[in-house]
């Protein structure tokens, strides 16, 4: 999609059948995700464990303030990320690939609709590694010039922050700190995603992501500020996550919902666009390696709550992601103990 100048109508190729339109007049006026302070109830983190878990169960998405990332290096990290999204097309091309294995990757999300070519999304995804310790930094573009630098210090702060909410989470449903992160193994799958999503002539017509729920354990979502998009499901409507000034969104992936045995929640989501404004977010997925078992913990399991789910690797649930390509994916229920047989779609 070429950013640098907006057509005044949409071409077919990004229009959406009438039934997978964002129909943005329904979006419910509720009050949006629940918003966690973390540095209230410094003395055991009592109050705060038990927001979490609620915002887990009925949610499976929340925003955090207070969160000891420098509002400045999200500032910056914001801005970068942006500077690259706004290079020349010609110098973004290197990047553009339509290769789902590559490391480092430009590329443009679709749905696949019946009787007609692909639907392509109304922005661009620019995908990459990150890591809190490691020096991934010649996998990262050199332009612009601080990409690299600003990228590095942000990584190392969104480790710090991961590690604080996993235990939370593990201590929301009764477990010790590390369980969480234990049960994910070592050498996680750590991914980012910047997204932009450029002003859009007929916004009612097309979506910047499609519904879908993370494939991860967890996401950290830093968004611009003033400009709405994200939307996630709350009792069968859409809600609004409007932006709060240096926050965080946090959502669950499915193997948490998997972990917890269903408990806490990957709901699905979406991003829609707007006429008048650029929005940009930048998110931070951490996940199991290929190699890893989930299932449910042991320690949620009993003749109370049978487990939900079967174990499964890690590999096996990215070959049923990649088989859904396309479509409003449904993963973690091909892994549902009730759906053993089942073709799910």
């Amino acid at each position: 999609m070429a950013t640098d100048l907006v057509p005044m109508s949409l071409s077919p190729n990004l229009i959406l059948p009438e039934d997978m339109r964002p129909k943005l007049s329904q979006v419910s006026n509720l009050a949006s995700i629940p918003i966690i302070d973390l540095n209230e109830d410094q003395n055991g983190h009592g109050n705060i464990v038990q927001k979490i878990s609620q915002a887990c169960e009925e949610y499976g998405f929340f925003q955090v303030i207070n969160h000891g990332v420098p509002e400045e290096l999200c500032t910056r990290m914001m801005n970068t990320i942006t500077e690259f999204f706004n290079l020349p097309p010609e110098e973004k091309a290197q990047f553009f690939s339509t290769d789902p294995t590559k490391e480092v990757r430009l590329f443009n999300y679709y749905l696949k609709v019946k009787d007609r070519e692909n639907v392509k999304m109304w922005s661009e995804t620019f995908s990459q590694p990150w890591h809190p310790h490691d020096n991934f930094s010649d996998l990262l573009p050199k332009n612009p010039p601080q990409y690299r630098e600003v990228f590095g210090e942000y990584a190392k702060e969104i480790g710090k922050l991961n590690n604080r909410l996993f235990s939370l989470i593990s201590q929301g449903l009764g477990l010790e700190e590390d369980c969480i992160q234990k049960k994910l193994g070592d050498n996680p799958r750590l991914r980012a995603q910047g997204n932009y999503y450029p002003p859009c002539p007929e916004p009612e017509l097309t979506l910047g992501l499609a519904v879908h729920t993370d494939l991860n354990a967890l996401t950290v979502v830093l968004q611009s500020e003033g400009v709405t998009g994200l939307q996630v499901i709350k009792d069968g409507k859409w809600v609004s996550v409007d932006p709060v000034p240096n926050a965080f969104v946090v959502n669950l992936g499915d193997q948490i919902q998997v972990l917890s045995n269903g408990r806490y929640k990957s709901v699905h989501h979406r991003a829609v666009t707007n006429k008048e404004k650029l929005r940009v977010s930048l998110a931070m997925f951490y996940g199991p390696n290929k190699e890893t078992w989930i299932g449910p913990i042991e320690e949620l399991v009993d003749e109370e709550h049978p487990p939900v789910y079967r174990r499964y690797r890690q590999a096996e649930f990215l070959e049923e992601f990649m088989r859904q390509e396309g479509t409003r994916r449904m993963v973690k229920e091909a892994f549902e103990i009730r759906n053993q047989g089942k073709p799910v779609n």
